[in-house]
């Protein structure tokens, strides 16, 4: 497979078919873990890891596993490698894996995961399932970034909270000032909700624009008439 086709599958997943801003699929994850953004970006790329090897691991047997039971067969596959990465979790990043509690394990059954197997991963190859994975991975991390952050540095004023969990040495930086009181409603479901809101509005605001940006462009390129 081309080097260009390979790159608009993984920008398809970033961007075109972003999970949380245009697909809005896996939304439970997306608002329950995005308090900071050391969670939000630790539980991402743990799905990145989940979606690029399940969608590869599918892809590689698709001949293999018979119709009929394709989504048993998906969900095991899945389960299997979301174990493996579990264990590792609590073995090496066991504070982290403490915060992020069920959401690990639950990456089982998030609909994530299980869409992209079923829809693009059973029916191509294994490279190209697993760009597609590592795409609309990259696409959830951007979102949990973004939400993490914005919550964090409205709710607390800090931003990297906890990131000790993952580096000892590394501290939390201060972004408002230190008598700053917090705002807690930016932390709470609610404000996941208003901010998750804002991002798709903003993508689409984008989008929008693009699109009537492009005739003006082709209206402007077109040869004068005789």
């Amino acid at each position: 497979m081309a080097t260009h086709d390979l790159k608009d599958i993984f920008w398809n997943g970033v961007w075109r078919q972003n999970t949380g801003l245009a697909q809005l699929l896996g939304l439970c994850p997306i608002l329950a873990v995005s308090t900071n953004l050391v969670n939000g970006v630790s539980l991402g790329i743990a799905t990145i890891v989940v979606m690029a090897m399940s969608n590869a691991v599918v892809s590689a047997l698709r001949n293999l596993i018979p119709y009929e039971i394709r989504i048993p067969v998906f969900i095991l596959i899945i389960a299997a490698l979301v174990t493996v990465l579990d264990l590792a979790f609590n073995a090496y990043l066991h504070e982290l894996y403490l915060v992020l509690g069920i959401f690990v394990p639950l990456i089982v059954t998030n609909c994530i995961v299980l869409a992209r197997v079923e829809a693009y991963a059973a029916k191509n190859p294994p490279l190209a399932s697993a760009v597609d994975g590592i795409g609309m991975g990259v696409g959830l991390v951007l979102v949990l970034t973004i939400l993490g952050g914005v919550r964090e540095i409205i709710g607390s004023g800090t931003l990297f909270s906890g990131i000790e969990m993952l580096f000892p040495s590394a501290h939390a930086i201060q972004i408002l000032p230190a008598n700053y009181p917090g705002f807690l409603f930016a932390i709470l479901p609610p404000g996941a909700f208003i901010a998750l809101a804002c991002l798709i509005a903003a993508r689409n605001w984008f989008e929008a624009r693009k699109a009537t940006a492009k005739p003006v462009e082709a209206a402007g390129c077109a040869p004068a008439a005789h």
